[in-house]
């Protein structure tokens, strides 16, 4: 008897457990804020929920989640600025909030391009306040033309990063050799769309052409599969299935291995320039 009741309560914590984890599956508008600037919501042609962000010479415009999380999938599907977007970027992050010497971010920033050229995917990693693992990749489509899936999913082993549900990028969690990594602060959402004509297309060589302007990004459905931060970690990760600390499958190394060959054209654990002395360890671990 006691063993059955043990039993009992263990499915009634995973059932209520499970139900927390839904309600955090965001729509699209109800669960999430707009922040500022020209920002607006509407139902497109096809009765789908969109947010528009735009960016002008005076205003930049943004969106973030109402909830913070703890671990999870995240996946929006967006279409980017089309025409001269040189100098604009569009981005897609997860932030904690608090100390930003301390901050942990995940980044996906799209970087503007003159027509014709191909769009920039720069991703980064920031953990403890500390950065500096950029690699970049150019699309294999052109992101303007229709709505595209980007996925940020974030575990306690590693940080998958898919595009199409192909994966493009793995940062593994190697906290056991000193290497930072969020593994403990709960996270925000936000896109936005900003002015870097400082450095985003060609280095900066390429300015923003403000006849262009405004400048619109579109944002569809938005979804969240996560932990709230006040569940437990390992507890909560059970609960999503094999795929949260999943090692990667043959196919999840194959398409790893195409996008390394074929689209990435920056990566910092090359960049011998940059670290003159020493590549960061972690570039050595994996």
């Amino acid at each position: 008897m006691g063993q059955t009741r043990v039993h009992l309560l263990a499915s009634l914590g995973a059932f209520y457990l499970i139900l927390a984890i839904s309600m955090v599956t965001a729509d699209l508008t109800n669960d999430l804020d707009i922040l500022w600037g020209n920002s607006k919501v509407f139902y497109d042609s096809s009765g789908k929920r969109t947010i528009s962000l735009s960016l002008d010479r005076w205003t930049t415009s943004a969106f973030q989640s109402k909830s913070t999380y703890l671990y999870g999938r995240i996946d929006v599907d967006i279409k980017l600025v089309a025409g001269n977007s040189a100098g604009t970027v569009t981005t897609l992050y997860m932030i904690t909030e608090g100390l930003w010497q301390f901050h942990d971010e995940i980044d996906l920033e799209f970087l503007g391009n003159i027509t014709g050229e191909p769009y920039t995917l720069h991703t980064n990693l920031y953990a403890r306040g500390k950065g500096g693992r950029e690699k970049q990749y150019k699309l294999w489509f052109d992101p303007t033309a229709d709505f595209h899936t980007y996925t940020i999913i974030w575990n306690q082993r590693s940080i998958l990063i898919l595009v199409d549900d192909k994966l493009i990028r793995q940062i593994k969690n190697n906290l056991m050799y000193g290497v930072p990594y969020p593994n403990y602060q709960p996270m925000r959402v936000y896109g936005s769309i900003w002015n870097a004509d400082d450095w985003a297309t060609m280095g900066g060589r390429v300015k923003t052409d403000w006849s262009q302007a405004p400048f619109t990004a579109y944002f569809q459905n938005y979804r969240a599969i996560a932990c709230p931060p006040q569940q437990s970690s390992p507890l909560c990760a059970q609960s999503f299935g094999n795929w949260f600390n999943q090692e990667l499958d043959e196919t999840r190394k194959q398409q790893l291995q195409e996008v390394d060959t074929n689209y990435k054209i920056y990566d910092y654990c090359t960049d011998t320039k940059r670290f003159k002395d020493s590549l960061p360890k972690e570039c050595t671990l994996n």
